[in-house]
């Protein structure tokens, strides 16, 4: 057999568990190939953690590079062009071309789409953001922090609703929950509508037993950086000493421009392959845009992203070996719910399921929270 060359394109959560399956399925005549941007592979969730000073930054991430122990070819550089069609891809100047091709890229943040956003607050989906975060919240003696989820959709669905109630513990912890508050903003009907709505109404109870103030179907419009000062499309207005925002989500212009992308804005895949309309051209991660049979769309969530992964290797090799049973993405998916002082919530459930999804949320105890601490510590290293 001729060996094949299969590239993954990204390496966050849906890239590097492709890649690794990949690599551990096909026998080494084959080619996997991994081109990431970044040096080292972040592991988002904890985040939440370093913004409240319970992470460091180093303890949190991972070279890239190390998955080249494994076998996988790892080409660091910005993915330029994508020919679906022809399964090639401009990286470093260079064309690559593959039998098979996943595209994991992720979504790119555009917090400079609404006036004022990137000068008025802190993207605690970066690291940069989630340090400057810390550092502004442990400046602030008293006043009102507002966390913004900025527009829909974004990815995992709960970060914003922990991050309130991680920073209200912080507040706690420090002797100044009395002086400052918490409130967040957001175009949701609820938290998570996608769950449906009794887990969405247990979220939202969640937040405000903690004193934490939520405000729905508030469409943010601009901000004044100058005052902090947040205008919604509804005509309502606030401000606030320190902002904590989830930034606006976009496919990466590079997917955009290749023809990927669908009526969505996202890339549509197949909910059960993760084939793209292009042959050999798989879609996993927050770059894809499926549909659920309620009219909301899949979560962007790295729990998601794995599962979806796992599938998407499973295909390729299956073509490519010819052995192994069907195996297909049932929509499954669970996470974590910190809500501080130790504690966590635990939902999962399938968001496949008809005539609505069906998610159950356990409430929370400091078995869950210790739960996510070895998750994490099992992540990185597992996959690294």
């Amino acid at each position: 057999m001729q060996g094949k060359t299969v590239i993954i394109l990204g390496g966050g959560i849906g890239g590097t568990v492709a890649a690794s399956r990949l690599r551990q399925s096909l026998s080494r005549e084959h080619r996997v190939v991994l081109v990431e941007r970044e040096q080292n592979h972040l592991f988002q969730p904890s985040l939440l953690w370093l913004m409240v000073g319970d992470r460091q930054p180093q303890q949190i991430q991972r070279p890239v590079e190390r998955l080249a122990r494994r076998g996988i070819e790892v080409i660091r550089g910005t993915v330029e062009r994508i020919d679906p069609a022809r399964r090639a891809v401009t990286v470093n100047g260079m064309e690559l071309t593959a039998d098979y091709l996943v595209v994991a890229l992720g979504a790119e943040y555009a917090a400079e789409t609404v006036p004022g956003l990137t000068l008025a607050g802190h993207n605690f989906y970066t690291l940069s953001g989630a340090q400057s975060l810390r550092e502004a919240v442990l400046g602030l003696r008293s006043g009102r922090i507002a966390v913004l989820v900025s527009a829909l959709p974004f990815k995992c669905p709960v970060a914003p609703y922990e991050a309130a109630m991680l920073l209200e513990a912080d507040l706690r912890r420090r002797g100044l929950r009395d002086r400052v508050s918490v409130d967040v903003y957001t175009p949701e009907p609820g938290p998570m509508p996608s769950a449906g709505p009794e887990v969405s109404a247990m979220l939202r109870g969640m937040v405000e037993a903690k004193g934490i103030g939520f405000h729905a179907e508030h469409v943010v419009e601009r901000l004044d950086p100058a005052t902090r000062q947040m205008h919604f499309k509804n005509g309502a207005s606030a401000n606030c000493d320190v902002l904590a925002y989830t930034p606006p989500h976009r496919v990466p212009a590079v997917a955009r421009e290749s023809g990927l992308t669908g009526e969505s804005g996202w890339v549509p895949a197949n909910r059960q392959t993760l084939e793209t309309k292009f042959a050999g051209v798989y879609a996993i991660g927050d770059a894809t845009g499926i549909p659920l049979v309620t009219g909301k769309p899949l979560p962007k969530a790295g729990v998601i992203a794995h599962g979806e992964a796992e599938t998407a290797a499973h295909q390729i090799v299956r073509a490519i070996t010819g052995k192994g049973e069907p195996r297909v993405f049932d929509g499954r998916g669970a996470c974590f719910v910190e809500i501080g002082d130790g504690r966590a919530g635990f939902g999962r459930g399938n968001f496949y399921a008809e005539p609505r999804p069906e998610v159950r949320l356990h409430p929370p105890s400091r078995w869950l929270h210790w739960s996510k601490v070895l998750y994490e510590k099992y992540w990185l290293w597992r996959w690294f």
